[in-house]
């Protein structure tokens, strides 16, 4: 019977070894919390009024439904956001997102096409920004939400210089 050695762990795939993560911006979570509330909010309004006007009792699962919906995204988005986190290395890019479902995009210099800086008018209240990268393929852009504008404008100078670097051959 031979040993065969497993990895130690699947979290070894989403934290490559030597790799300085740098988090996003807290700032993030308050503003996805602040848009579930605008889309929230008004449900959860109107199921409590039409179950007070109508005084039907099973009316009033629609709110509590909303409700606990609301609260299930308090708890989960900070989560999420904390888990957000990207890495500049020599040759490329890695993206790091996701708690029960992980996902780590690598993104080479040399398949870069342009950089995306957006930022809506909730993220500039916010002084949040995203970064968005696009490859020649569809599958492999990766965005970056929330990084501090400074931070976004530097990350997109950065990227496309080291874009067109590589694309030079250089």
């Amino acid at each position: 019977m031979t040993d065969v050695t497993q990895p130690d762990a699947p979290a070894d795939l989403f934290d490559p070894l030597g790799v300085d993560w740098t988090p996003v911006s807290p700032r993030l979570a308050s503003a996805r919390l602040i848009v579930t509330a605008i889309w929230m909010g008004p449900l959860l309004l109107a199921g409590v009024a039409l179950a007070a006007l109508t005084q039907v009792a099973w009316l009033w699962s629609f709110p509590a439904l909303v409700l606990a919906l609301v609260v299930w995204i308090a708890v989960l988005v900070p989560r999420q956001v904390r888990a957000m986190r990207y890495a500049e290395r020599a040759d490329d890019l890695l993206v790091r997102r996701g708690i029960m479902f992980r996902q780590l995009v690598v993104v080479p210099y040399g398949r870069m096409q342009y950089v995306d800086v957006t930022a809506g008018p909730l993220a500039r209240k916010l002084g949040i920004a995203s970064v968005q990268l696009h490859t020649a393929s569809p599958a492999t852009t990766a965005t970056i939400d929330g990084l501090p504008p400074p931070e976004a404008a530097r990350l997109r100078d950065r990227l496309a210089s080291r874009g067109e670097a590589r694309l030079a051959g250089l």
